[in-house]
């Protein structure tokens, strides 16, 4: 069949650049190599939108919180990945996590189903000629990799991603652990609890340190991203690191002792049904059997089953500031655009944001329209920033949206109300752009 624009990838952001484009009323080619016969190191399933890593979409606080902000603004775009994500929400205090499996089924199930999506299970090994939206991921297959590097002649930067293993529930020691959410956010047992004190926490942190891991040469000396750091490496750069981190136990109340602990391990539900809890914050690359024997030190998960261990996979991303221009065409080669972690943005939201924009950009073009891009006071306008002209290309580095990335706010401000004022501001800005598209 004929289409007017060919995403490749069907990850979160190419699951919603395809929504985009389909929604504006044009026919879209969606190929995703998962159900072809081939697969990555990371995913599981040949699900449109699945998640690899967390099933969390972080803070859903649109008032103080950039991550909730950014929520926001794309349900108010209407996001396909942020619907999806709502109807399969499970409880995780502030945050808004999915039941992972419903969550991918059903971004799948409503892209197969739309008349203007044509979702193509194939490889594209190479830059299409036409109007293209390139959303491959941190695990984009060799040959599309090498037509990328011969088109931008740049070597692609990489950093390590890690996952985190989840934990069937009723193999939890609930004597020992207890539902609660730091500081009683939420209905308060939206997280499950396991307490070490001062000698098992000093005895697990050595087991991390000491503990064997996967390595591979070919990947030495590539930088981790810090959102997505690994425990044990976390664990290496001091005793106390992970207590003021995944680990800390601030804001838990230990039933047993009335007390906060001296260090505390989180689960946080992982589907709908309750029975699968992923260890928050656990990503890791230590080799199976070693998690195994080390994550079932900790209080409460001495009989812990596993559901699935954690894994270590590399992710590749374009000098995109130097690479592409402000709507995310290849410099070189206008007709393609970038979307997702392939840019250099970090997290399930901010790659499915950046896909949406990357949508919304190709569809004005492609009916002879012209959009501005979101102003930089808004979320998504701060994060295109970063990706685009913000950063500079040499030391550019993955990002989660952030205030940061906001242009600052002018005069003087209490600091408590400062993160207010930046999301009033930014509903105001998204508003006028709205009223000016």
């Amino acid at each position: 069949m004929t289409y007017d624009i060919h995403v490749i990838g069907g990850g979160l952001a190419g699951s919603e650049a395809a929504w985009q484009l389909a929604e504006a009323g044009l026919s879209v080619r969606l190929s995703e190599m998962r159900g072809s016969g081939d697969n990555t190191p990371a995913h599981h399933t040949d699900h449109l939108a699945e998640l690899v890593c967390s099933n969390s979409f972080r803070s859903d606080d649109a008032t103080s919180n950039a991550v909730g902000l950014i929520h926001e603004e794309m349900r108010t775009l209407g996001s396909v990945i942020l619907a999806e994500g709502d109807r399969h929400r499970v409880p995780a205090g502030s945050a808004l996590a999915v039941d992972r499996d419903g969550f991918s089924a059903g971004v799948t199930a409503r892209l197969v189903a739309h008349p203007n999506i044509d979702v193509v299970r194939e490889r594209v090994d190479a830059l299409p000629q036409g109007p293209t939206i390139i959303a491959t991921g941190p695990l984009t297959a060799a040959g599309l990799s090498s037509s990328i590097a011969e088109e931008t002649g740049k070597d692609a930067l990489a950093f390590f991603d890690a996952i985190a293993p989840i934990v069937h529930r009723d193999s939890i020691d609930m004597d020992v652990a207890w539902f609660q959410s730091r500081w009683n956010k939420g209905d308060g047992t939206d997280y499950i609890n396991c307490p070490l004190d001062r000698e098992q926490y000093e005895t697990f942190v050595a087991g991390l340190v000491a503990g064997e891991k996967t390595e591979y040469r070919e990947w030495e000396n590539v930088p981790y991203f810090e959102g997505c750091m690994p425990i044990e490496v976390m664990a290496e750069r001091g005793p106390q690191t992970l207590r003021f981190g995944p680990m800390k136990g601030v804001g838990l109340d230990d039933p047993r002792t009335g007390r906060w602990p001296y260090a505390c391990v989180q689960l946080r539900q992982d589907n709908a049904a309750g029975t699968l809890w992923n260890i928050v914050g656990f990503q890791t690359k230590l080799k199976h059997a070693e998690q195994v024997r080390l994550f079932r030190t900790i209080p409460g998960l001495e009989r812990a089953e596993f559901a699935r261990l954690g894994g270590l996979h590399r992710n590749t991303f374009l000098r995109s500031p130097e690479l592409l221009d402000p709507e995310l065409r290849l410099k070189s080669r206008p007709n393609v655009r970038f979307a997702g972690q392939i840019t250099g943005c970090e997290g399930y939201v901010e790659s499915a944001a950046i896909g949406l924009l990357a949508g919304r950009f190709a569809a004005a073009e492609l009916v002879g329209k012209k959009i501005l891009p979101p102003p930089p006071e808004t979320a998504l306008g701060a994060l295109l920033g970063h990706i685009t002209g913000a950063a500079v290309a040499e030391t550019y580095q993955p990002m989660n949206v952030n205030f940061g990335l906001f242009p600052p706010i002018e005069g003087r401000t209490k600091k408590a109300d400062r993160k207010r004022m930046y999301t009033d501001r930014a509903r105001a800005a998204l508003a006028t752009w709205l009223a000016a598209a």
